[in-house]
């Protein structure tokens, strides 16, 4: 008899702000959210950390290996804190590095936002 056992299939946890555009109008609430989120990404600096943090190797990195933007590291720091408080970075301290990784779900949700629904 085998001690193994099959895990279930896990689904990505995709927790979308709001429907697709196309499929009803945003309510108050959910438009707070979504230009939150688009008025961080609204800013090159933040938009180019944020694609170098969802396109990095593993899926997450080091401020050590982002911080190259073209502004200085107080800065950088600056525009992760508010990439992180419109919800779309998480972090985690390790030893004296920091280290970003998109937040699960969020780029999912995004493009179901603004992809066309299927009507």
């Amino acid at each position: 008899m085998s001690n193994t056992r099959a895990l279930p299939a896990l689904e990505p946890d995709v927790q979308p702000c709001c429907p697709p555009l196309d499929e009803r109008p945003l309510t108050a609430e959910e438009a707070v959210r979504t230009a939150a989120m688009f008025k961080a990404l609204g800013d090159p600096v933040r938009l180019r950390l944020f694609s170098t943090v969802a396109s990095h190797e593993g899926g997450e990195a080091c401020v050590c290996d982002i911080s190259d933007v073209g502004v200085s590291q107080p800065t950088v720091s600056h525009h992760l804190k508010k990439l992180k408080d419109a919800g779309l970075l998480t972090s985690e301290r390790r030893g004296t590095w920091v280290y970003y990784r998109v937040e699960p779900g969020v780029l999912a949700a995004m493009g179901r936002l603004l992809t066309p629904s299927a009507r």
